[in-house]
């Protein structure tokens, strides 16, 4: 988990792993220079449970580092992901270790997410299966923060590529050279986790990350040989961010609600 400027939402997110049905794992926390009280947070959460790993950046350097920076601290079978301001549903560890451990042809696995903001769920996302090299023309094949790993998957491509070309787009960046290594995933059709999507996660989406969407989409027609459609789909992002953004929540909403 890499943490930067969640204090108000860090606990919930470290008390839904307490809560795991699943308890034999250990949380590596690093802080990405964060300005409130994060670390401080995360040092008595710490002090309190012996399964914890807190490191922390030197200054401010991105998720693809800091992720990388995690993985440095990952000796186990399997790597999890999480956001310092999201919950992981209960089962989420049990069943996601289940599949991976009934499945070995997979190297991934993820889930769709429920939504929710400061007024409570308002959608849940579909779907499930194995994606094909096409799933990407569409975006991401997997949801970054629910997913579960193969820890030999990730030491295969040696993580992250930290980039600043890559900032906000690091997990289809993952999955586009995890794929092209050879691994593959699965997408479990139940919600096991929940994402917090208010307007701080709406600030976060910006003109540089939009250029970065599409570079990687690009990258992956390229890389994947996908078929002429994709190269359209890569300009999506772009299109996306030149809609207002109240229509774009407005319609980020709509198409996720129940």
């Amino acid at each position: 988990m890499g943490i930067y400027n969640c204090a108000p939402y860090l606990q919930e997110a470290l008390d839904s792993l307490y809560a795991q049905t699943y308890q034999d794992f250990k949380i590596i926390l690093c802080d990405d220079g964060s300005r409130d009280d994060t670390y401080a947070i995360a040092q008595k959460n710490a002090a309190e449970h012996n399964n914890i790993v807190l490191i922390r950046n030197e200054k401010n350097m991105g998720l693809n580092y800091t992720l990388n920076h995690c993985l440095e601290y990952a000796d186990t079978e399997y790597c999890a992901r999480m956001d310092g301001d999201d919950i992981s549903l209960p089962t989420r560890f049990e069943t996601e270790i289940k599949f991976l451990d009934e499945n070995p042809k997979y190297a991934i696995v993820s889930c769709p997410m429920i939504y929710f903001d400061e007024n409570g769920e308002f959608g849940r996302g579909k779907g499930g299966g194995e994606p094909t090299t096409e799933s990407f023309i569409y975006g991401s094949p997997h949801c970054h923060a629910p997913c579960l790993v193969r820890t030999e998957a990730y030491k295969a491509v040696e993580g992250y590529t930290v980039s600043p070309k890559l900032l906000r787009v690091e997990d289809y960046h993952l999955w586009l050279k995890m794929y092209a290594h050879g691994y593959h995933g699965y997408n479990l059709s139940e919600c096991l986790y929940a994402m917090r999507d208010n307007r701080e996660a709406v600030k976060r989406r910006t003109w540089k990350g939009s250029i970065n969407n599409m570079r990687v989409h690009l990258l992956a027609c390229r890389q994947l040989n996908l078929p002429l459609k994709g190269y359209f789909y890569s300009f999506m992002p772009i299109i996306k961010r030149l809609l207002p953004r109240s229509l774009y929540i407005y319609l980020h909403k709509n198409r996720l609600e129940k």
